[in-house]
């Protein structure tokens, strides 16, 4: 597992050297490489104190501390998708800006199971240390840290104090302080417990996170605690919640509508029903009415289309419980693929798992709106 320290800073970069320090005589792991997250102005900063006036350095020298893979290539300006850097971060707009990009590097960064993540929020404004720990719940695995860091008062915004340095080492302290030695400094690192909410995700749906909205993910996981409506539209072939738009075909669309339209949306895989025909000719309904793949036909014993379309029932099979269960299957692979697992299991088929003869349903409370669908003719209520 290869640790890595992930930063936030702003017009105090010492916070980095401190946070490595405290790593170093505290007995904690060290990182093998050190990403920084900051704004183009406090980049400036960072760059002089730590790479120009050799306060990294230093801090490596004195203290012999092994490699760390750290230079400017390693700090990493927030900017927009149109790479626009962040100068001051103080606007609505630079907000948002600031925690998308943020989100976006915590989730490419556990992205990586080889990567063991430490993250200090020790530095930048108030809000980047929000939307960092926040992330970090979000996307955070058992492997990874949050931390915050201290330094005794006397040494707190001291502009030239970087580390307690093992010997004598006098600065210029906050007006009127005179000179401090640094030596006499104490640095506290403080791991934060934080709740890790990465187990709402789906693995596949983490994938897609790259490009991750800050808003829009918590928007996702709010979504999950609301009402929902969902819009199935037949001709595009697709199921729509939460702003999120799920491309399906037929074979797993029309599983979803033939049980959104049983009496109160349920229905049982009993002896009776692996035996009902009608079943089938309701499914059919639906997958014909989005112009399915004609080799579906066959598996319910019928040549394609054109026998379903002139009511050629003669050698029609029922559905099985087999067929049933596998498309179901896949259906909810389709949704976790873009979906938080609350939403998911809101809106998934549900099973009571009875063995030799599950009963199904959808939840009642979904609110679902319908486009470019034909009432079927062989649906309960029309029996």
């Amino acid at each position: 597992m290869k640790p890595v320290l992930l930063a936030i800073t702003g017009a105090s970069p010492q916070v980095l050297t401190e946070t490595v320090y405290a790593l170093q005589v505290q007995g904690k792991t060290l990182p093998k490489v050190i990403h920084v997250i900051t704004t183009a102005d406090a980049k400036a900063l960072l760059v002089k104190g730590l790479f120009v006036d050799g306060e990294w350095a230093n801090l490596i020298r004195d203290y012999q501390l092994p490699d760390i893979e750290f230079d400017e290539s390693h700090i990493h300006v927030i900017s927009d998708t149109q790479g626009n850097q962040l100068v001051d971060a103080k606007g609505e707009e630079d907000q948002s800006i600031m925690a998308d990009y943020i989100t976006r590097k915590v989730a490419e960064l556990t992205a990586d199971p080889e990567l063991a993540i430490h993250a200090s929020i020790a530095g930048g404004r108030k809000t980047m240390a929000f939307y960092l720990g926040y992330a970090m719940s979000l996307f955070g695995r058992e492997q990874d840290t949050l931390s915050h860091v201290f330094v005794n008062e006397q040494f707190e915004f001291v502009p030239a104090f970087y580390y307690p340095t093992p010997n004598d080492h006098w600065i210029e302290g906050r007006v009127g302080q005179g000179k401090i030695n640094a030596k006499e400094a104490q640095v506290t690192l403080a791991e934060i417990p934080f709740v890790r909410m990465r187990n709402h995700f789906d693995s596949k749906l983490l994938s897609h996170l790259d490009d991750a909205s800050f808003s829009k993910t918590v928007a996702l996981m709010n979504k999950a605690q609301d009402t929902l409506n969902i819009t199935i539209n037949i001709k595009e072939r697709s199921f729509s919640v939460a702003g999120i738009s799920i491309k399906l075909s037929p074979k797993l669309l029309a599983l979803y509508l033939f049980i959104l339209f049983q009496s109160n949306r349920r229905i049982k895989l009993s002896t009776q029903f692996v035996k009902d025909v009608s079943h089938t000719k309701h499914y059919l309904d639906y997958f014909w009415q989005m112009r399915g793949d004609v080799r579906v036909y066959s598996t319910f014993g019928i040549l394609d289309e054109g026998d379903f379309v002139r009511r050629e029932f003669a050698t029609l099979k029922p559905l099985s419980a087999k067929f049933m269960q596998e498309v179901r299957t896949q259906l909810h692979t389709k949704f976790s693929e873009k979906l938080p697992n609350e939403l998911v299991e809101k809106i998934k088929i549900h099973s009571d798992g009875v063995k030799g003869g599950s009963t199904y349903h959808i939840e009642s409370n979904l609110n679902v709106h319908y486009e470019s669908l034909n009432a079927s003719e062989f649906a309960p209520d029309a029996l």
